[in-house]
This record gives structure tokens, sequence and C-alpha cells, in this order.
């Protein structure tokens, strides 16, 4: 027989998550001796994995806004602009297990949560509803230019610590710029001479 929970017990839990989701269990590691859980090698600072931690959060962020209007998107050239944002929302996805991936070669965790991308992210919320190409164009332009900025933000300080952590950077940088200039193409004009 299943139990109710009523209001007043429901006030008294603990609110440790932000959502109606039940809290994580887990998460505290394998048991092991300290020298067994010892970690090896060269290790980020806390500044290195905060810094590559916002640039994760950006990446997941734009490939769930690209999710968003590859599917909402409407209008002339719309199987174009539909094709164009798989090539976005794949490279967001490469460059944020890479940069994940890093980090954990780093010995720093990272966080992909929902509740964290949302938190942290530069990007700002992407409307519902069907959007028209055109409009589209310029929202994913200014996505993908949010994130290059957020690389481009930490990048020195990552090149000082982590020379490699920074040739990272510069491939998200060149792809994600690629990106932007094709993209905000298909709604420019061409300049009169």
């Amino acid at each position: 027989m299943a139990t109710k929970t009523t209001p007043a017990a429901s006030k008294s839990a603990p609110a440790t998550t932000r959502n109606r989701r039940r809290p994580a269990r887990g998460g505290s590691g394998a048991e092991l001796t300290g020298e067994q859980n010892a970690e090896r090698g060269f290790t980020a600072s806390k500044e290195l994995g905060e810094n590559l931690q916002k640039v994760l959060v950006d990446l997941i962020e734009l490939s769930l806004q690209g999710k968003q209007a590859h599917w909402n998107v409407v209008g002339t050239n719309f199987r174009d602009t539909h094709l164009q944002l798989d090539e976005i929302i794949e490279a967001a996805r490469e460059f944020g297990d890479t940069i994940a991936e890093r980090m954990r070669a780093l010995h720093a965790l990272p966080d992909g949560r929902s509740d964290t991308v949302a938190e942290t992210t530069t990007l700002p919320e992407f409307p519902q509803g069907e959007i028209a190409t055109t409009e589209v164009v310029d929202l994913m332009t200014e996505r993908l230019d949010a994130v290059t900025s957020t690389c481009r933000d930490v990048h020195d300080a990552v090149d000082e610590e982590d020379p490699t952590s920074a040739d990272i950077l510069h491939a998200v940088l060149e792809r994600l710029e690629q990106l932007s200039w094709m993209v905000s193409a298909e709604n420019r004009v061409p300049r009169k001479r």
C-alpha cells in the first residue's frame, strides 16, 4: 500500500534541489585508501577548473538551444537552416565533451547538470514556440558569439596555466567563429561599393 505525502510532510523535507526532482544520491566515490585514491599528474588549479567549467556550460547550453531552434524553425530556407543547426549542435556537443574530458584529465570536476547549466550560462534564454528562419539566424549568431566571448574571456588565464587546454579553446574558437560567420551570412546583404 502506497503512502501519501501530505503537504505538511513535504514542507518539512529539506529543500536541496531547485526543482521537483528528488535529490541525487551517491557521488561519494569509491571506498579506497588515501593512497589508492590519490590523483596523479598535473592537477588543475581551482581557477583553471572554473574557467573550463564556464566554457563547458556555454557549450552545453548552445547545443540545447540549437536543438530548440532545430525543432521549431519555420519559413524560407527552412531546410538549409535546419541542417545548419545540426552542425552547430554537433560542434557544441563534441567540444563540450572534449572540455569535460580535459577537466577530468586534470582532476577537475565538470558539472553538466541542467540546473548548473541554466544558472551559470552566459547565453540568454531561447524563445519558446515557432521561430522564423531569419530570427533563428540572428538568435544563433548571438549565441555562437556569446560562447566565443566566454572562450576569449578565459583564454589568457587558461593559457598561462595550461597551454594544452588553451589549444582546445583555439579549436573551439576557430570552429564556432566559422559557424557564426556562415550562419550570419544568411541575413546579410552585400555592402555597397
